[in-house]
């Protein structure tokens, strides 16, 4: 593979544009979650007794210290997560790999205090992203510059070997779950209304024929498991561009029909790692003269022509696979495809025991071919202080990216039908020593089966007679049928996420929606904050409800066709059962639930202190209070497009003024290199002697201004 210092820039950056995204969204929501009258307010895990700075899993901890609330603490390391975050994206000296770190603590503080809000399988693909990000941006804020090391593609391998594990596990856990929706190739049609935020695009694309909608399946288990078993890490940089542009169309699809989430904004930042510089260059600009190409020989014709054949072999496997695996055949009278599995969960699960390995075996020959030539590349530099300095920082990188990798193994074989006996024991119980720092994760190991029945959905109603009852709809999530489904964009909605959730696994009695119910009794505005901004759109704005109780419905959208109602409803839906009792704040069943939760108030709110920092913290509070984070969010990423735009108009204006090309008469003199005027002051005075011409042009030259001075 060629030199990465443009893929690897690109990923430093959207790295760097992701953590604003996340810590901004969480921002946001940390009032209504986190705050002393959220859901699940954070100072009810703070320990009882101090603990050593070296046992803390969080910078939460140190808020005492600084006299800061708990709340303020977390804003606090927010704030800090954006600051840092803004500018490795503006500026590229601040892309170090210091500055990467302290995004990873800031993020690690938040995931390990967070509870089930911040437990997202985006969430661990961040910090492992972030982990990566460490050791592949460059360390130049201790020195004077950062350059190009001959070690950044052994690091920057550990990402495109993260993007693979994502994809494949995130294919293979499809069909290894025995989900029925997926073998029948039904599964697109029912994602589209099943994901969590649904767009105005997938209700339109949901209205396609049956036959396109199930060939669309065939493309996405291809294009998760067969294409990056044969492209990813294939030595012919064609195939890897091919497994680029795959999968960066399978992800521009997601967003357009289930909203920018910051797991598809993480894989296109992953699939960085499959372009090189030549891709980049490819197209600067036309050759110049004496730039043509030279005839090749003929070993090197040969070696281009079997590189041809074995490319054009790949793409005849993935058509076959597409063709034979899923019987696809052409109806041409009726101008349709059949689409049909040929093979069934036991076959499948046999495919998993032989590739299982060979995929690792196929990451470790991958691996050892960087290292390789990485180490090559350092032992031909000039000098040998040079050449031991750069194979001392080779072997170091080296070490790390192999015990990353090694790590990875052990989440890698968990998923379902792999096995971890193969495993090392050493690697295992390394494993376990550091998983509490998130160095690696797992995917694909908890596919959720898609229903068939429709998307099921917590409907949460109010009521103050217990005769009329209300409901309160959210703003991102299914609700009132007549709702447009609803732009979110990179902001994730942490509370209608556990809800959505919640609803697919049917369970009522996690802590989190207890103290949801009690909040909204109590009609605390940082948790209705959370379900509806606007207060004209929530019944309960003027008085909380008196009473509380959940339903569970299951919603679809509708078919113009059948429903003749597509003009007025997006979705239909049906009642399914009872979700949660009947509540008010003095119910016994919830204050029991309240307190096996650990929610129950036993101790009063203690008063800040009052130190600058917790007043500059109130201050920007104040002006994000009452807006949206998809608002919020929005107008930050503007701010940035509207600074890149104006040093982009700045770039253009500067460099539209080129000095005017000297005319025939008045061509500048080439200036005289030292070496030359060293040489004419070295010579001898006899050599001075020259024609009375340039006797006159001496003469005129000492006479000259400049000379004089």
């Amino acid at each position: 593979m060629g030199e990465v210092k443009t893929p690897r820039q690109w990923f430093l950056w959207s790295i760097a544009l992701i953590y604003v995204c996340a810590f901004a969204s969480i921002y946001v929501q940390i009032p209504g979650l986190y705050g002393d009258e959220g859901i699940l307010p954070v100072r009810l895990q703070m320990p009882k007794e101090q603990r050593p700075l070296l046992e803390q899993e969080s910078l939460l901890y140190l808020g005492p210290s600084l006299g800061l609330a708990p709340q303020q603490t977390l804003e606090l390391m927010c704030l800090l997560g954006v600051a840092l975050g803004l500018g490795a994206v503006l500026l590229e000296p601040l892309r170090d790999s210091l500055i990467y770190l302290c995004l990873q603590a800031l993020y690690l503080s938040l995931y390990n205090v967070g509870g089930d809000f911040l437990h997202s399988k985006w969430d661990v693909l961040l910090l492992e992203a972030g982990v990566l990000a460490v050791l592949v941006a460059p360390l130049g804020l201790l020195r004077r510059h950062s350059s190009y090391s001959y070690h950044d593609p052994v690091s920057f391998w550990l990402t495109r070997w993260l993007f693979f594990r994502l994809t494949f596990c995130t294919g293979v856990s499809k069909l290894a779950s025995g989900d029925p929706t997926w073998y029948d190739l039904s599964a697109l049609s029912h994602h589209l209304e099943n994901q969590m935020n649904p767009t105005l695009l997938a209700w339109y694309v949901h209205q396609l024929p049956d036959w396109l909608l199930r060939l669309g399946a065939v493309v996405v288990l291809q294009s998760e498991i067969t294409v990056p078993l044969v492209t990813f890490f294939a030595p012919i940089r064609r195939l890897r561009l091919f497994g680029f542009y795959v999968q960066l169309f399978l992800q521009l699809c997601y967003i357009l029909t289930g909203n920018c989430s910051l797991l598809n904004l993480l894989s296109i930042t992953l699939s960085f790692s499959l372009l090189d510089d030549d891709h980049f260059n490819s197209n600067s600009g036309p050759k110049k003269k004496g730039q043509e190409k030279k005839p090749r020989s003929y070993g090197q014709a040969l070696v281009s022509y079997l590189t041809l054949l074995m490319e054009l072999a790949v793409y005849l496997f993935i058509l076959y696979c597409f063709i034979t695996l899923f019987k696809i055949q052409i109806n041409w009278e009726e101008k349709t495809l059949s689409s049909k599995t040929s093979f069934n969960q036991k076959g499948f699960d046999a495919f998993l025991e032989v590739f299982q390995e060979l995929t690792i075996w196929i990451g470790v020959l991958s691996f050892t071919w960087e290292a390789v030539s990485a180490m090559l590349n350092c032992v031909c530099t000039r000098g040998i202080a040079s050449k031991l300095w750069s194979l001392l920082q080779w072997a170091v990188i080296t070490v790390a990216a192999a015990a990353v990798f090694a790590l990875s193994v052990v989440p890698y074989t968990s998923m379902a039908g792999m096995s971890v006996s193969k495993v090392l024991p050493a690697v295992r119980d390394a494993y376990r020593a550091v998983e509490r720092y998130q160095l690696v994760g797992a995917y694909g190991i908890q596919h959720r089966l898609i229903s068939a029945e429709g998307r099921p959905e917590i409907i949460l109603e109010g009521s103050y007679d217990g005769l009329t009852w209300t409901e309160m709809n959210p703003m991102y999530k299914p609700g009132n049928v007549n709702a447009v489904p609803p732009i979110v964009g990179p902001h994730q909605p942490r509370l209608e996420w556990l809800m959505w959730q919640a609803a697919q696994g049917g369970d009522d009695t996690s802590p989190w929606f207890t103290g949801l119910i009690q909040r909204l009794l109590q009609g605390k505005p940082e948790v209705v904050s959370l379900l509806q901004v606007d207060e004209a759109q929530y019944p309960f704005s003027q008085r909380p409800p008196a009473l509380i109780k959940a339903k569970l419905y299951n919603y679809h959208f509708t078919d113009p066709a059948k429903d003749k109602t597509h003009l007025q409803n997006w979705w239909r839906r049906q009642y399914k059962k009872d979700f949660f009792p009947i509540v008010n704040l003095d119910d016994p069943t919830l204050k029991k639930l309240l307190e096996e939760s650990g929610l129950k108030e036993k101790f009063p709110v203690q008063p800040g202190s009052d130190t600058p920092v917790s007043q500059v913290l109130s201050l920007i509070r104040g002006h994000v209070k009452g807006l949206s984070g998809s608002l919020v969010l929005s107008t930050l990423l503007a701010t940035l497009a509207g600074i890149f735009l104006i040093k982009a108009v700045f770039s253009w204006a500067l460099g539209s003024r080129k000095p005017r090309p000297a005319s025939a008469d008045h061509k500048p003199r080439k200036p005289k290199e030292p070496s030359e005027m060293a040489e004419k002051s070295q010579a001898p005075a006899t050599s001075n002697r020259g024609s009375k011409k340039d006797s006159n042009e001496k003469k005129y030259s000492e006479r000259s201004p400049r000379k004089r001075k």
